[in-house]
């Protein structure tokens, strides 16, 4: 059975459909594959040699992200100025980083982009980015972005954002109860703490954990709370596990009665840019132009560890409005825009495990598009 949070973005989905366009993104040519199957001309970026592209099946832990020198790939102003809004959940968190320190040095006006980030939950924004209100959204590929494509709507996840450093503790944790031990916890019939609640791509990683011990998805009962309630809940036996992000995992972590189960997956991003269809069809060059932006920014600020940075750290602290202390505290994310093969296969397995996904799952041609962002850095898919 469907939560009413999804039943009602099937519903926007059902209103929508008409107004939302399928189109196919294989490639016309071995030239391209940007812009719905219309060819385009791929060129070598100066700055972007071999290491800007990596292999999308490598799923190692310590695989390192693809990278090009700093300030590569250089601006390529368009013609004609756009203005575009991009829709993310929240401003502060460091996920989000690199949108705002684009923004913030003027990356994406050197494109000639005039980019708006506008707090919007997911939920919301995919009605929106599928009529073309809004152009991109900062999220990830979540249940309800599923949902609404095989209803209809025209969206691919277009650009990864990070994953963690193998230090990061943020995932799944656990109140042990009397004679347990990290190494091997009951977890099945137990109340699990989340923001997000079913659907969240968190359910691939929450899969794997469970899994480890002795629980599944369908196995766990969901009680979905406040940002601020989780860590509350799981401390005062509220819930028995939850799903702390960073930093708030630092408070339970090495404390006794606590244990650490699994977070996301080393070496493979599970959010990013998604795209609608004005910039997946109507106007590629915006959508090539942003992403562009948004390599270089990674290129320039985040290419390795920028917490070592102490100016840049406090910097960014300002920027993101957040405590520079608990900024800090955590280790840096590893920014990556590349999209491994088979995400959203083993998302949408996670999504049917949890019941909130119907039909047949989705192929990666429906949910993925690399094209925008290999011709942003002079590759050919």
């Amino acid at each position: 059975m469907k939560t009413r949070f999804y039943g009602a973005v099937l519903t926007a989905v059902a209103l929508l459909t008409s107004t939302a366009c399928t189109a196919s993104h294989d490639a016309a040519s071995p030239e391209s594959k940007a812009g719905g199957g219309g060819t385009r001309t791929v060129r070598p970026v100066a700055g972007c040699g071999t290491g800007a592209r990596t292999d999308p099946a490598d799923l190692s832990p310590t695989r390192a992200p693809a990278r090009c020198d700093s300030g590569a790939p250089a601006p390529h102003p368009l013609a004609k100025p756009r203005k575009l809004t991009i829709a993310t959940g929240t401003l502060s968190a460091e996920y989000v980083a690199p949108l705002q320190v684009a923004l913030d040095k003027g990356e994406f006006r050197k494109e000639g982009l005039d980019v708006t980030l506008k707090v919007l939950p997911t939920p919301d924004s995919l009605p929106l980015l599928a009529k073309g209100d809004i152009d991109a959204l900062w999220a990830a590929p979540e249940a309800a972005v599923m949902n609404g494509v095989r209803g209809g709507f025209d969206i691919r996840w277009v650009a990864a954002n990070f994953s963690p450093d193998p230090k990061s503790k943020s995932g799944l944790w656990v109140r042990l109860k009397d004679g347990e031990s990290g190494d091997r916890v009951k977890m099945a019939g137990r109340r699990m703490g989340t923001m997000i609640g079913k659907g969240s791509v968190i359910a691939y990683p929450m899969e794997k954990a469970l899994g480890r011990h002795g629980g599944g998805l369908d196995e766990i009962r969901y009680q979905q709370l406040g940002s601020a309630d989780v860590l509350t809940a799981l401390q005062n036996g509220g819930v028995d596990s939850a799903w702390l992000l960073d930093p708030v995992w630092r408070t339970v972590d090495g404390k006794p009665g606590y244990a650490f189960l699994g977070g996301q997956p080393l070496g493979e991003p599970l959010g990013g840019m998604l795209y609608g269809p004005g910039l997946l069809n109507d106007d590629v060059d915006a959508g090539v132009a942003l992403l562009r932006a948004y390599i270089r920014t990674v290129n320039t600020y985040f290419a390795a560890d920028y917490k070592t940075d102490a100016t840049f750290v406090t910097y960014l602290a300002k920027l993101l409005k957040t405590d520079e202390a608990v900024l800090r505290s955590t280790p840096s994310l590893r920014m990556d825009w590349e999209i491994r093969a088979g995400t959203t296969d083993r998302l949408q397995a996670a999504y049917r495990a949890q019941g909130v996904v119907e039909g047949e799952a989705l192929p990666e041609s429906k949910t993925v598009d690399r094209a925008l962002y290999e011709e942003a850095v002079g590759h050919r898919p």
